[in-house]
């Protein structure tokens, strides 16, 4: 058996480090996500509470938008101004995902507020290639 040790020395120097990270990636995830949710013209979490499965499909798709490249990003990280920096850069562009789609459709606040799950699943697709496209930049 092999001694336990450097594993739990690692363990100690590693884990605030970690933590600090994790905490920073989950604070511009969630200010990300409410600054997504105040930009769009409609008000998601009433939609959602109301049953509106279009809402959230759309803002699933952001979430998960928003948070893939900021794992990867996590991945490579060397400090926490790389969270916070790539954190905004992943906003915008799912920002500029969902005018695109708006672009494309036509009235898509509009059809989600009318509970059109095509056009919500549509954007949220789009928002997750976006974010596919967005991580393996950040992580390249």
């Amino acid at each position: 058996m092999t001694d336990p040790m450097p594993v739990i020395q690692s363990l100690l120097a590693g884990l605030p480090i970690l933590l600090l990270h994790l905490a920073s990636a989950t604070l511009v995830w969630l200010g990300a996500l409410a600054l997504y949710m105040w930009i769009t013209p409609h008000d998601e979490f009433a939609l959602i509470r109301a049953g509106n499965e279009a809402a959230a499909i759309s803002l699933g798709g952001a979430a998960i938008g928003l948070a893939a490249p900021l794992g990867f990003c996590l991945a490579g990280s060397v400090n926490v101004w790389d969270v916070l920096i790539w954190g905004s850069v992943t906003l915008v562009l799912q920002l500029i995902a969902f005018r695109a789609v708006d672009l494309l459709l036509g009235t898509l606040p509009a059809r989600i507020e009318a509970n059109e799950r095509s056009a919500a699943i549509f954007l949220a697709m789009t928002k997750l290639a976006i974010a596919c496209l967005t991580a393996a930049a950040v992580a390249g």
